[in-house]
């Protein structure tokens, strides 16, 4: 393999760009409380909080996934008026500031929301400030990463397979789930991965849509925030915890994304 010597005015400032990125978390780890850790960790608020965001980022992918997926299979295979818009407007989230997604959560899904209100008077059923809000707020801005990994898959694997299955008799439902669905597994794998990783991690949409709520709606990144104010060695243990579960992410993605020299 061919290896080139940088230029120093290209080795300087991409090694003042690892510096930057690298120092805080290098930090963290200089500045964390080893020797109080297992108590910090142990509290049953910790757990509590982990408990709750390990459930709701999970739920939060699987709903996703259920609608996730066929609407990447939609932007992908289906070609209908305004397909660019729609795809534009699915990846909104994704640069929407989550403070913002949040209270547009509360002006569609709140008591007196577009929608909330009809779901309250109907039903009974109020989504602000409860568990179920968390999983909302999460898939709302999670989703986005999943539909595009999907999305991107379905366009680079080969259509005339799921072509070939319809032609020799079955569905175009039957096709997708017996042949197009194992094809474009690993790429739905990727996209839940990073899906549940933004879940996990989610703080702007939760605590305005959500509120925070030990037991209920108080994840780990909003109990990092509540400790910040009054206890900073609980917040890096509890940053820690959130750090080795992104690194352990990456890990899992690293075979799909990052490549050996």
């Amino acid at each position: 393999m061919h290896h080139t010597l940088a230029p120093l005015p290209l080795l300087v400032p991409a090694l003042l760009g690892l510096a930057f990125l690298l120092l805080p978390l290098v930090a963290l780890f200089i500045r964390a409380p080893w020797t109080s850790m297992p108590q910090l960790l142990t509290t049953p608020e910790v757990w509590e909080a982990l408990r709750l965001s390990l459930i709701c980022a999970t739920t939060a992918t699987v709903v996703s996934m259920v609608i996730g997926v066929p609407l990447a299979w939609l932007l992908a295979r289906v070609n209908f008026p305004g397909r660019g818009l729609v795809r534009a407007l699915v990846t909104l989230p994704l640069v929407l500031p989550p403070v913002v997604g949040g209270v547009a959560l509360l002006m569609a899904l709140g008591r007196t929301g577009v929608v909330g209100q009809w779901l309250d008077a109907w039903f009974g059923i109020t989504l602000p400030f409860t568990t179920t809000g968390v999983v909302l707020a999460e898939a709302f801005v999670a989703m986005p990463f999943l539909v595009i990994s999907v999305e991107g898959t379905l366009r680079a694997a080969d259509p005339r397979y799921e072509e070939a299955a319809t032609t020799l008799g079955a569905s175009r439902f039957t096709a997708f789930r017996r042949v197009t669905l194992p094809l474009i597994a690993p790429g739905i794998a990727a996209g839940a991965v990073l899906a549940w990783a933004r879940a996990l991690g989610e703080f702007g949409a939760t605590i305005t849509f959500a509120g925070n709520f030990p037991g209920r709606t108080q994840t780990m990144p909003l109990a990092v925030y509540l400790a910040m104010q009054s206890d900073p060695e609980a917040a890096v243990a509890l940053s820690l915890v959130l750090l080795a579960v992104s690194i352990a992410v990456l890990a899992g993605l690293r075979d799909r994304w990052m490549t050996t020299s």
